[in-house]
């Protein structure tokens, strides 16, 4: 589904985004994987060795803090090396639950800094070369968090809610030089984030998140692996400026 493209995405080392960047490379993809590290949080083989290990892929490994600007112009040079960027993948963030009253400038800045800052200048980097390649496919890791507020994650819900409409946006202004803009918002998924920065998994709070949840299961990096390939793919070719939910169907039965 995706031969003859190349993908950037960042966060791409571990949990969704190393979901994200092997999934492409088994449907084609030759991939960039820009990450602040090389190994995955989780554990095991670097993921761009991983993807050249079990497919056909190019893959290489691109040192990238989201927050510098020249880092992510730097990741998208490097698809150059491919054929040049044809699908980018937004996916780095981070998340802290912290009491709204408690939140100083530091930890708001850096949320603000990796969660808006590096999805902004990382769509805007690839932009400028899809524009001028008439076409590409921009993907933003959103959240359900983007799409309701929570007076406990305050600060999260408004790096989230800012991604989504940034995507709109962006989807407005590029959508005439043949670049589609789309959100991503999973809702409880089993990675890294729900089982060491904010433990859910394993918690007795796994039980009352699953009871809210219609498909009864925690989300897999690869269900959300799965929505971006749509994403990214030809048959999501008249797809722009939407938001795509991939939760169980939580937000929309409550």
């Amino acid at each position: 589904m995706l031969t003859d493209d190349v993908a950037v995405v960042t966060g791409g080392s571990s949990g969704n985004g190393r979901a994200i960047a092997r999934r492409f490379a088994a449907e084609g993809a030759d991939i960039v994987v820009a990450d602040i590290q090389e190994s995955p949080r989780e554990g095991g083989e670097p993921t761009h060795e991983l993807i050249e290990d079990e497919t056909d892929a190019n893959a290489t490994f691109v040192e990238c803090d989201v927050t510098n600007v020249d880092d992510l112009e730097s990741a998208v040079e490097a698809a150059e090396e491919f054929g040049g960027v044809t699908v980018m993948v937004n996916n780095a963030g981070i998340f802290h639950g912290e009491e709204f009253l408690e939140v100083d400038e530091d930890g708001f800045g850096r949320m603000m800094d990796i969660n808006v800052k590096g999805v902004f200048f990382g769509a805007q980097a690839a932009a400028k070369r899809m524009v001028e390649a008439d076409g590409g496919s921009i993907i933003n890791l959103s959240s359900v968090a983007g799409l309701e507020g929570s007076g406990e994650f305050v600060t999260y819900c408004g790096t989230k809610g800012a991604v989504r409409l940034f995507t709109y946006s962006m989807a407005a202004k590029l959508g005439p030089d043949g670049v589609r803009v789309n959100a991503i918002h999973p809702g409880l998924i089993e990675t890294t984030m729900t089982t060491d920065d904010f433990p859910i998994m394993g918690t007795d709070a796994e039980s009352e998140f699953l009871e809210a949840i219609p498909s009864r299961r925690a989300g897999q990096p690869e269900d959300v692996a799965d929505a971006a390939l749509y994403l990214a793919s030809d048959l999501s070719d008249y797809v722009n400026g939407e938001s795509l939910v991939v939760d169980g169907g939580m937000t929309n039965s409550q």
